[in-house]
């Protein structure tokens, strides 16, 4: 017979890269204290890697040992797991677009759920409670410049929204224009700029 140990690693290797586990969700596996003693364990031996106090990932195994499974993939995966809506950060968003060229130390996301921190091996992960209207459209490209121009600010949103609109086709820009309704007054004039533009 398998020990608890033994099922859970066995029922984790069965999910999907970067699929965080919490206790609770491994009670048909066994008694409370037992799920408890055995992640202990699986993390003493390497087996499991602690993503945060009670939340656990399986590292991925590669020809050249074991490696943290994605940020991208646990980012992804903690959202489903939460119901809480997960999206890059607004200096990210600025930075994949080509507005920015600092590329921050640490991995940082904007959340809808509470603000916490993530350790992913040597990778540092930061969630930041942000105001559900900067999550609209998490992971689309319009999406991405209405979290840059909300990072930019009032000063200079201007002159961001100026170099994003060359970069949106008529189906990203109209999508961003779309969310104006959402944003604040200053944001919402300057998107009011993308109408009837080519």
């Amino acid at each position: 017979m398998r020990t608890t140990s033994e099922a859970i690693k066995a029922y984790a290797e069965s999910l999907p890269e970067g699929t965080t586990l919490s206790a609770k969700e491994l009670l048909h596996l066994g008694e409370r204290a037992a799920v408890d003693q055995a992640l202990s364990r699986l993390v003493k031996r390497g087996e499991f890697m602690r993503v945060k106090r009670g939340v656990f990932a399986l590292p991925v195994e590669t020809r050249f040992g074991k490696r943290a499974p994605s940020v991208e993939a646990v980012v992804e995966n903690l959202a489903k797991s939460t119901g809480e809506s997960i999206s890059v950060s607004g200096a990210s968003a600025a930075n994949m677009l080509g507005l920015s060229t600092q590329n921050p130390a640490r991995k940082i996301y904007w959340t809808s759920g509470p603000s916490r921190r993530l350790k992913l091996g040597a990778q540092n992960v930061e969630l930041k409670h942000v105001p559900s209207w900067q999550l609209r459209a998490p992971d689309s490209k319009a999406g991405h410049a209405f979290r840059a121009l909300a990072y930019f600010g009032k000063a200079e949103a201007g002159r961001a929204l100026k170099r994003i609109k060359p970069q949106l086709n008529e189906d990203e820009r109209l999508e961003l224009l779309s969310l104006r309704a959402s944003a604040p007054t200053w944001m919402a004039k300057e998107l009011s700029a993308l109408v009837g533009t080519p």
